[in-house]
């Protein structure tokens, strides 16, 4: 028998082993391909290179005891092929030559042996070899109260140790590590990670490699990604369950009832995964199903837990085969981007529980991500809970819900909407409203402060308010919050009269708009004769605190549809900003969440803004 071996079956060591067991092999083919990649292994300081070297020295010894014969045969790869090896190339060299030669490939690569059987070639698969590997040699920087180890080269070892919530980061060591010590831990981590059953690569990708290792996950950074060489350990320290946890009982409760859609969120270190744990072994012996999505797989569950990672490199054909498996929950670590998030609502509006651990410094923050990525109305359908996480336990948690309702602070049953509420869970009370108004979707905490305080409701009638007003007005307008349903507007003794209308029903007629009742008065009857720090209108006065100044700002190029005029403001998503014409100020606002300031065609804003875009103005936009 004629044998061409690739690179999997020489590092093991299986063509020497396959002749020593009695097979009749003749003549050994060795790819000229599989001693470029050992060669390049072996370089770069790998024990699988210099494994796969010294099996070919045992078969140059075997020949020249005319035990049998070896050839090299073939082309040196190319790099563009080198490049490419992970997706084959060396691979469906090293076939070629076992067709062009009539020989059996020998491999131990599972889909090797696959592809080479469907195009028709012999094949001899032998299981990968296995090793067991003791101990690594970056372990003996942990003790019983280290969850992290940073190595970098030309700086001394570092780690966290202590408690959660309680972590301390300090020297472990006073000599630095060197390069050549990062390179030898390196090689020792991926070669144990391929080598050991309890190891494997997550991330291969030049210059940066994860690796899960036992319960520690590794990540390896090098140059040119990294400008040094960088490797970082991290393992959990606590194990707990939910009965450790403040309300466990109603959160059994909760969970047990129905599939719920959970967020678990929390700073860096402050216990999220370390609580999704346990809340999936809780349910696991509950006589749930449950499943893992993680990237990489790093939580500390029961054998009777499946974990996932991409498949494919992509969550979302994780998702569809994770349907095919009907699980009751799926925690999903971590929920980040934008397609993370469209991944769990999917899951969970098909009906499956979810529980995704979130990076967030504040409970409401983390329900806020899905704001623009889920409609809203369907976000207490995919997300019902919120549990933050602070120092190991449970801070806060809320229930999400829907009511149809007049939102918090507004008054006229004109105004009902569909309103998500935040609520305690322990107390029942609430704590935000979300709801769309005038085209945008408001966050509203409801323990605002004292009466007047220009924050939250406050502030969204104070615009509106000055929106409504401006329409109608010529020159400034100032706007005050006096009570929860009441304001006070100023305007010049020129605009009185057409602000109030005809018996009053201009301002009737806004009032009922806007569920608020407002007093309109002249700027010469306010108080002192100051200036309101929202005052605004086109003789606002240079360098004043509502009104800007030329004091410059970013360029921007409104657009003029038939209905608005919209000014662009990408970056400034959610802040109040100043408009200004050639340096002079026009008006506030607070941009929108898809990133422009939407200004009604008709009203005296939208009338001098075109007015500045006609004469060739500069419109500019500034933070306040």
């Amino acid at each position: 028998m004629n044998v061409v071996p690739d690179t999997s079956a020489v590092v093991d060591g299986r063509v020497s082993e396959f002749h020593e067991r009695g097979e009749p092999v003749e003549t050994v083919y060795v790819p000229e391909a599989v001693v470029s990649e050992l060669e390049s292994q072996a370089n770069a300081g790998f024990d699988t290179g210099w494994d796969g070297l010294a099996e070919l020295q045992r078969l140059a010894d075997l020949a020249d005891a005319d035990e049998l014969a070896v050839e090299y045969v073939g082309e040196r790869p190319t790099s563009d092929e080198i490049g490419g090896a992970r997706e084959g190339d060396v691979d469906a060299v090293i076939r070629d030559i076992a067709q062009e030669y009539d020989a059996t490939l020998l491999t131990s690569d599972a889909v090797q042996a696959e592809v080479a059987r469907a195009k028709g070639i012999a094949v001899e698969y032998v299981e990968a070899e296995t090793r067991d590997v003791d101990t690594l040699s970056i372990e003996a920087f942990f003790d019983e109260e280290t969850m992290s180890v940073h190595l970098r080269s030309g700086v001394a070892p570092m780690a966290k140790r202590g408690s959660l919530g309680e972590m301390r980061y300090e020297a472990i060591r006073d000599d630095p590590s060197t390069e050549a010590e990062l390179k030898e831990w390196t090689a020792e981590i991926e070669a144990s990670a391929r080598q050991s059953s309890q190891g494997f690569i997550e991330l291969s990708e030049p210059g940066m490699s994860i690796v899960q290792f036992r319960d520690m996950r590794i990540a390896v950074a090098e140059p040119p990604f990294a400008d040094g060489y960088e490797i970082t350990a991290v393992r959990p320290i606590a194990k707990t369950t939910l009965e450790d946890y403040k309300l466990a009982g109603e959160l059994r409760e909760r969970l047990q009832e129905q599939q719920r859609g959970v967020l678990i969120s929390g700073a860096p270190g402050a216990g999220k995964s370390t609580f999704a744990q346990a809340v999936a072994e809780f349910l696991a012996d509950a006589g749930f199903a449950v499943k893992t999505m993680e990237k990489p797989r790093d939580l500390q569950v029961g054998p009777n837990i499946t974990q996932y990672t991409e498949l494919d490199g992509s969550m979302e054909k994780t998702a569809d085969s994770l349907l095919m498996v009907r699980p009751d929950y799926t925690i999903y670590d971590e929920v980040r981007k934008t397609s993370d998030f469209s991944v769990f609502a999917d899951m969970r509006l098909a009906g499956v529980g979810m529980l995704g651990v979130v990076h967030a410094t504040r409970a409401i923050d983390a329900l806020q991500r899905l704001v623009g990525r889920v409609e809203l109305g369907m976000i207490p359908q995919v997300v019902d809970t919120v549990v933050y996480i602070e120092a190991g336990e449970v801070h806060t948690v809320y229930d999400v819900h829907t009511e149809v309702k007049v939102p918090h602070g507004l008054m006229e049953e004109d105004l009902t909407r569909p309103v998500v509420v935040i609520s305690d869970f322990e107390t029942g009370e609430p704590a935000y409203e979300i709801y769309t108004f005038n085209n945008q979707v408001i966050t509203v905490p409801l323990d605002e402060g004292e009466e007047g305080s220009d924050t939250g409701v406050n502030r969204i009638a104070k615009q509106e308010i000055e929106r409504e007003v401006k329409s109608v007005a010529r020159d400034r307008v100032d706007v005050e919050i006096v009570g929860q349903n009441s304001a006070r507007v100023y305007v010049s003794d020129n605009d009185i009269s057409t602000v109030i209308g005809k018996g009053g029903g201009r301002i009737s007629d806004i009032e009922n708009r806007l569920g608020i009742e407002i007093d309109v008065r002249t700027h010469d009857e306010r108080p002192g004769g100051a200036r309101h720090a929202g005052g605004s209108g086109p003789d606002a006065e240079a360098g004043g605190s509502g009104g800007g100044g030329a004091g410059g700002g970013e360029v921007v190029t409104p657009e003029v549809t038939s209905r608005h005029v919209i000014v662009p403001a990408e970056g400034y998503q959610g802040e109040t900003v100043e408009v200004q014409a050639g340096g002079e100020y026009l008006f506030t606002a607070t941009v929108s969440r898809g990133g422009e300031i939407q200004v009604s065609r008709g009203s005296a804003i939208a009338e001098e803004l075109e007015q500045a875009i006609d004469r060739g103005k500069q419109i500019t936009i500034a933070p306040q």
